[in-house]
This record gives structure tokens, C-alpha cells and sequence, in this order.
């Protein structure tokens, strides 16, 4: 450590800090609660398939995957394995270099995502839209983007370089 003083927050800044630290520890819990509530499945679940769902042929390489759902190689193998067991998911060989590995969203898997989406878009929307005008909701995005794109320069730079915007390798389907 250096021995400079650290640049203290300002009430304006705390405030905001504070309330970012709130939202982001509670709203996953929420989406959480009502996905399990409603469609016997998590989050970070829910969010596997969404990913699949909207890659080309709905598969991704694992690490390509990982990185969208800003998890770990090892806790999404674990979610992946569950997927499997409920017939969701398949995952197969990279056919493009016989190393990596492809998760595979199956026919299964989209017809659970589609039966959940519904109710998850309407939890999205009560817990966070619904409070907010048009003009709060672009600079949401607008701060979201920014502070996601500085994050994902720090924590991942390596498997954004490995995978840039999470293309998948073609699947062997």
C-alpha cells in the first residue's frame, strides 16, 4: 500500500454507492424468489438458458458462457450438470478444436425458458421499471453499460479475449 490517503466518497456519492450496493444484493434474491416460486428454478438457471436461447443455434462454448453469466467455469459446469438431469441442456464437443466443450439448449430447455419468461419479465418489470421514468430508464442503461464494460475489463479480460462477445464454436449437431 502507498501511503496516499484514499479519495473519500462525498455524500453524493455514498448515497449513490449505498443504494447500488442495496440493489444489487436484494434484486437477485427477488428474481430468485419468484422463479423458484413459479418455475421450480434459479436465477443463474434461468439465465443459462436465456444465453443459450439467444446464441446462434443455441449453443455457446462453456467458457464463452461463463463469462455471460459473469460466473465461474466450475459453478457453471455445476449448473449445466443440473440442466442435464432435467433434459435441458446438452453439452457436447467443440467440433472446431476437440478441447472445449458446447452446452446445447434442447427443445426441452426451450420450452422451460419460454414458460418461465413470462413471469420472470413481469418480476423484472415490478421490481425495477415500474418505479422508474423513461429518462431514469436511459440513464440506468447508460450507467449499466458503462460500469459492466469497466468490469469486464478488470475481472475477465483474458476470457473476453478468448471469446469476444461470446460467439460460440459451430456445435457438432
Amino acid at each position: 500500500m502507498t501511503g496516499t490517503a484514499p479519495a473519500w466518497l462525498d455524500d453524493t456519492e455514498m448515497r449513490a454507492w449505498r443504494g447500488l450496493v442495496t440493489v444489487v444484493q436484494l434484486l437477485p434474491l427477488a428474481l430468485d424468489r419468484q422463479l423458484q416460486r413459479e418455475a421450480g428454478l434459479s436465477h443463474a438457471y434461468y439465465m443459462v438458458l436465456a444465453m443459450l436461447s439467444e446464441s446462434p443455434g443455441r449453443s455457446m462454448r462453456m467458457s464463452a458462457l461463463a463469462a455471460q453469466t459473469a460466473t465461474s467455469q466450475s459453478r457453471l459446469s455445476h449448473s449445466v450438470a443440473r440442466l442435464e438431469e432435467r433434459g435441458w441442456v446438452q453439452r457436447r464437443r467443440c467440433a472446431d478444436d476437440g478441447r472445449g466443450q458446447v452446452a446445447v439448449l434442447t427443445d426441452a430447455g426451450l420450452a422451460a425458458l419460454a414458460g418461465a419468461a413470462p413471469g420472470h419479465v413481469a418480476e423484472v418489470r415490478r421490481q425495477v421499471f415500474d418505479h422508474l421514468t423513461d429518462a431514469q430508464v436511459r440513464a440506468l442503461g447508460d450507467v449499466a453499460s458503462t460500469l459492466a464494460g469497466a468490469l469486464q475489463e478488470q475481472v475477465c479480460p483474458t476470457t473476453r479475449t478468448a471469446a469476444p462477445e461470446g460467439e460460440p464454436c459451430p456445435s457438432s449437431a
